[in-house]
């Protein structure tokens, strides 16, 4: 029976020390719904969320550390929508979702090929609730001046540790040729199950 008078047998607290700036680990990726649609741009299915404060629109991220040293960990971004000051915080957004859907789906970033440009495109947001994919950690300061872990980039298959680290064979090259992209491309990645229901039939990048 637990003593609520005695604490010397409780556990000790968890260390909740900063995971090193650039330390790279595998993350499973979902999102807080925040209810805001807008069927115009494409954000549907409620993941949405818009400031009250300052009517930006974003996605609330969570993500987890799926392995290694940091297994279970757990940190939070925004990936931005839309801000009324301009269309740079929306860029920056679209910039790392591309990124998110490269990681997860093995696509090299200088591939432009058709089936590395279906892998890139998403039929709603519900296909990134649940994505896995390697990200590089980072450190910034929060409201109150505090540092605080965050997920600012995804990291690619052009990285030297992409393979290594994602449990995947090297790529092999054949051929010669000048272009940034591979000369054979890789199959990309099945998709992990997204936690809500997604819609019916198959994404079309995998078909």
């Amino acid at each position: 029976m637990t003593d609520w008078c005695d604490f010397n047998d409780a556990q000790q607290q968890p260390s909740f020390d900063l995971i090193p700036k650039g330390t790279l680990a595998r993350v499973r990726m979902t999102l807080k719904p925040g209810g805001f649609d807008d069927p115009a741009q494409g954000w549907t299915g409620g993941y949405a969320t818009q400031s009250n404060e300052s009517g930006s629109v974003y996605l609330a991220a969570e993500f987890v550390v799926l392995e290694g040293e940091y297994a279970r960990r757990k940190l939070w971004s925004n990936i931005g929508l839309h801000s009324p000051k301009g269309p740079a915080w929306g860029q920056m957004g679209r910039s790392f979702v591309r990124a998110i859907l490269n990681s997860a789906r093995n696509v090299h970033p200088q591939d432009n090929g058709p089936q590395a440009a279906a892998a890139r495109r998403i039929q709603g947001f519900h296909e990134l609730d649940g994505i896995e994919f390697l990200a590089r950690i980072d450190v910034e300061k929060n409201g109150r001046g505090e540092l605080k872990n965050v997920i600012r980039n995804a990291v690619e298959p052009d990285h030297p540790d992409y393979a290594r680290l994602m449990g995947l064979p090297p790529k092999t090259h054949h051929g010669g040729g000048s272009s940034g992209a591979p000369a054979a491309a890789t199959p990309p990645l099945a998709m992990p199950a997204p936690q809500r229901p997604a819609m019916p039939g198959k994404p079309a990048w995998a078909q």
